[in-house]
């Protein structure tokens, strides 16, 4: 790992790996961290006697609003959907507001306005929170960091670890959408192509799932930075086990393609703010993609892949042309400060 922190460390790929294993993991080392799944599962801290799960997430989106969101709306639904990966129904939130002086209070109270609105759809209270005010170009408008904590409904685990040979992953729509808006909104290259984050929160979503599959519900992950990739490489490492994944199959859009093939980028590595990516068992697998199909954030979802015992660890991708193409974490920052 380099000895200066470098962009391409908070890009959700392999740098970003390299420094949470090199520095974070090796300094704050325990068993509710070491897993590293999206959010830590807390045993015996509820008064029902269910689990809890417990995260924290920061936000730096430029510009602080773009076509489907906002850094508000962005806060809440990211917090609300790394519980939904531990089957966890959110209880609450709290949120701490970095504001750079010079920031208009209508702007801001916009996005608070947004972020309640998103609450109130994710049915989740944002109970508490703090504001620190720095100097004028030291935060980049506005930061917002939001910690969730939900009550976990399931009693199986959901984790790669659970994950087993035979599992088919399931995506719940298509990618790259908020990436590419977001870099449609910062006007760099003058896109005339519309497109909207997805920017979501995929509790009620995930809940569908969990209903239909129960127990053969076995990972769950919303593929933010690094994009449906990372997810991917992160299943198949943390579970020993390989996966194969059809190129055709992943569901993208028109507009999404486009920005890709005119500036290079992949989408498998774009970041999403409203996809979940599922392991399910065979036997269930089809009622999950149905339920799932039947919300109004799933109506794109599809089965786009396998866990095999086949390449251990790896991820192997069979492209439109009959070929094999392994998959890797991404290397670098694609777009900087996107979520």
């Amino acid at each position: 790992m380099s000895d200066r922190i470098l962009i391409g460390h908070g890009s959700g790929g392999r740098q970003y790996r390299d420094l949470v294993d090199q520095v974070f993991v090796r300094h704050f080392s325990n068993p509710l961290l070491d897993p590293l799944d999206d959010a830590a599962t807390l045993t015996g801290a509820c008064a029902s006697g269910r689990r809890l799960a417990f995260t924290t997430d920061a936000h730096v989106v430029r510009p602080l609003k773009f076509p489907g969101g906002d850094i508000g709306r962005l806060a809440v639904a990211g917090t609300v959907n790394d519980v939904a990966t531990a089957a966890a129904r959110p209880l609450a939130l709290a949120a701490a507001f970095v504001i750079e002086e010079g920031l208009p209070v209508g702007e801001l109270e916009e996005i608070c306005a947004s972020m309640a609105a998103t609450a109130r759809e994710a049915d989740v209270p944002i109970a508490t929170g703090d504001t620190k005010v720095v100097e004028r170009g030291l935060a980049d408008g506005l930061y917002i960091t939001t910690t969730g904590i939900g009550e976990v409904v399931v009693d199986h685990e959901v984790s790669p670890r659970a994950v087993r040979e035979g599992d088919l992953v399931l995506l719940s729509g298509t990618i790259g959408d908020h990436s590419a808006a977001v870099l449609a909104a910062r006007g760099e290259f003058k896109l005339e192509i519309v497109i909207e984050s997805d920017c979501a929160p995929l509790w009620s979503l995930v809940e569908a799932a969990l209903e239909a599959g129960g127990e053969e519900v076995r990972f769950l992950r919303d593929a933010t930075r690094g994009g449906l990739t990372t997810v991917l490489v992160e299943l198949a490492e943390s579970s020993g086990l390989g996966v194969a994944v059809e190129e055709e199959a992943i569901p993208l859009s028109p507009p999404v393609r486009a920005v890709c093939e005119l500036l290079g980028y992949d989408p498998l590595t774009l970041a999403n703010e409203g996809k979940m990516v599922m392991a399910v068992g065979p036997e269930r697998a089809d009622a999950v993609l149905e339920a799932v199909k039947r919300h109004p954030l799933g109506s794109r979802a599809a089965l786009i892949g396998e866990v095999v015992s086949d390449h251990p660890g790896r991820v192997a991708m069979r492209t439109p042309f009959g070929t094999r193409r392994v998959l890797d974490m991404p290397v670098g920052e694609l777009l900087p400060r996107i979520c």
